[in-house]
């Protein structure tokens, strides 16, 4: 990706969406652009308007963190913008003495695996900084049987969302599942503008999805660590989840997630329907995805 074009349009969405008022400038007057003017972000952060003019050119080069805290709470940027503004910074600014890292990861080792059946109660599984789905215990097999069974996600949360039909019924709130995996994409892209798989990715998505195409002029990013999922699975109808995800620290770019439900609730009630489905159907559908070392889009690790 081109950092410097990452940088001027990240900068700019964020400025173009704050007005006068809400930044606290008084007598703003009227304007031929919605946003702030570059030089009171300027001002606001605290530097001069030739300094920040320079950095939303998509110049980061020598910025240090202080300077970019500073632009942070001048545009109001969350922890997630925040965070990947010091991500494009990085990568405007490599280490000479930084190792190159040996080759992705493409096999969740068995021991983990283990961990994974081990949780009995709730779907869990492992993807990567792409989306793809690595590893799963048997109820999120069965769960994502929709996305693990269509050929044109090929194992891939965001191809599932923006390229297969199923989609639009199995996320109820399709429009938020949308919006989330493209700011997903683009949070991962900041921490590794250079992983040609990802970039692959993207470039795919953009190419055939106007819906994504829209969402990634966009800018958006999110940390992508709770929050509430709802599903309509065709076997067991609608499911409302809390889900968590960790990041493995063995393993870098990868995130365990976990699905759990209310005790009591609808949800927890299907979800052990869905287990005794897939525990008795004999198909397969409880096992975890077949993950074969040849195949770069399921397995390799951005």
């Amino acid at each position: 990706m081109d950092n410097q074009a990452e940088v001027r349009d990240f900068l700019r969405t964020r400025r173009d969406r704050i007005t006068p008022e809400q930044a606290g400038i008084v007598g703003g007057g009227r304007r031929r652009l919605p946003g702030l003017r570059r030089e009171e972000v300027a001002m606001l952060a605290g530097m001069s308007s030739d300094y920040y003019a320079k950095m939303e050119r998509g110049n980061l080069a020598g910025v240090s963190p202080e300077v970019l805290d500073a632009l942070a709470r001048a545009l109001r940027l969350d922890e997630a913008e925040t965070e990947h503004l010091h991500d494009l910074a990085r990568a405007a600014n490599p280490s000479p003495g930084r190792r190159r890292s040996g080759p992705p990861r493409s096999t969740v080792r068995s021991s983990l695996q283990r961990f994974l059946d081990a949780i009995t109660g709730a779907p869990a599984w492992i993807v990567n900084q792409r989306g793809d789905i690595l590893a799963t215990n048997p109820l999120a097999r069965a769960l994502l049987a929709p996305l693990l069974e269509d050929p044109d996600a090929r194992n891939n949360g965001a191809r599932f969302i923006f390229l297969c039909p199923a989609a639009r019924t199995f996320y109820p709130q399709w429009e938020r599942a949308a919006d989330a995996s493209a700011a997903n994409l683009r949070t991962a892209v900041g921490r590794n503008p250079r992983d040609k798989d990802l970039t692959d990715l993207i470039g795919e998505l953009a190419a055939r999805s106007d819906a994504f195409s829209s969402r990634w002029a966009a800018h958006a990013v999110r940390l992508h660590r709770t929050g509430t999922k709802h599903i309509h699975h065709p076997d067991v109808g609608d499911l409302e989840f809390v889900y968590e995800g960790v990041e493995l620290p063995d393993h870098p770019g990868w995130t365990l997630y976990a699905y759990t439900s209310e005790a009591g609730s609808p949800t927890e009630e299907r979800v052990k329907l869905l287990g005794s489905l897939a525990a008795t159907a004999g198909d397969g559908r409880a096992a975890a995805p077949v993950l074969r070392p040849d195949d770069r889009d399921a397995l390799t690790e951005g």
